[in-house]
C-alpha cells in the first residue's frame, strides 16, 4: 500500500492499494513567492476534548494523547532537526502530532478523535477526514515504520502561518487488513516517496498549538529517494 492521488481512490480501494492520499496533490507554487499557499486560512476551535489517557506527559503536549496505539505496530521516525525559531519550532512539531493523529483516527475508526480535531483545521482537516474514512471503508490498519526526513521551515511575514515540507519514505510501511491480519506488502519503487508541504496556522487563543490547515502532496518524488 502507498500513498495514491484522490481521483484513484475508488479504483484503488478494490486492490487495497490505498494509503494517505492527497486533498491537492502535485507541486503547489508556494516557492515561486514569500506568501504561503493557504496561509490565510482562519483557524477554528477543536471541536473535541482530550479523553482521559495514561499516555506520559511528552505524549500529551497540548493535554492531548498522541501516542501511537500500541495494537497498531506503527513505528513514525522524524529525522528533523529542530530550527531556532520558537514559531516554527512548535509548527513543526504539531505537523508531526498531526500526522501522528490520523493514524490515531485510523487505529479507533473515527475522525473525531481528540487529536485530529485538535491539530487540524479547514482543508486540513478535511485532508485527515478523507484519509481516516479511506482506511475505514477499506477495512486496513497500518504496521511497519514511516520516515520523515528533509525537513525545511518559512514562516509569513506576520508570524500567524509556517510552511513545513519534507520527504516521506513508506518503503517499510504497510496496510494491514483487520479481518485477516494480512500485511499488504508491495515492492520497493519510487511510488514509495512522497513530498509534503504541510500550512501550519497558528491557533489564535494558545501560545504553541498550530493547526494543519492546507496540505499538499507530490507523490513519486524523485527528490527523496
Amino acid at each position: 500500500m502507498k500513498r495514491r492521488t484522490l481521483p484513484a481512490v475508488t479504483a484503488l480501494a478494490a486492490t487495497a492499494a490505498l494509503l494517505l492520499t492527497a486533498c491537492g496533490s502535485g507541486d503547489d507554487k508556494a516557492g515561486d513567492n514569500d506568501k504561503i499557499a493557504g496561509a490565510d486560512r482562519a483557524t477554528k476551535t477543536p471541536t473535541a476534548s482530550a479523553s482521559a489517557s495514561g499516555a506520559p506527559a511528552e505524549d500529551k503536549p497540548d493535554g492531548v494523547d498522541v501516542s501511537l496505539p500500541k495494537g497498531m505496530d506503527l513505528s513514525m521516525v522524524f529525522d528533523w532537526d529542530k530550527p531556532k525559531n520558537k514559531n516554527e519550532a512548535a509548527a513543526m512539531a504539531d505537523a508531526a502530532n498531526f500526522l501522528r493523529a490520523i493514524y490515531r483516527g485510523i487505529d479507533e475508526r473515527t475522525t473525531k478523535d481528540a487529536a485530529v480535531t485538535t491539530y487540524a483545521t479547514g482543508d486540513g482537516l478535511h485532508y485527515a477526514q478523507v484519509q481516516i474514512n479511506s482506511w475505514i471503508k477499506g477495512g486496513w490498519t497500518a504496521t511497519g515504520t514511516e520516515r520523515h526526513y528533509d525537513v525545511s521551515t518559512r514562516s509569513t511575514t506576520n508570524g500567524q502561518a509556517v510552511e513545513v515540507a519534507f520527504c516521506v519514505d513508506s518503503s517499510k510501511f504497510y496496510g494491514k487488513e483487520i479481518k485477516t491480519g494480512k500485511v499488504l506488502k508491495t515492492k520497493p519503487s519510487l511510488a514509495d516517496f512522497d513530498f509534503f508541504k504541510i500550512v501550519m496556522s497558528k491557533f489564535p487563543t494558545a501560545d504553541n498549538l498550530w493547526q494543519a490547515s492546507k496540505v499538499y502532496v507530490q507523490t513519486k518524488a524523485a527528490k527523496c529517494q
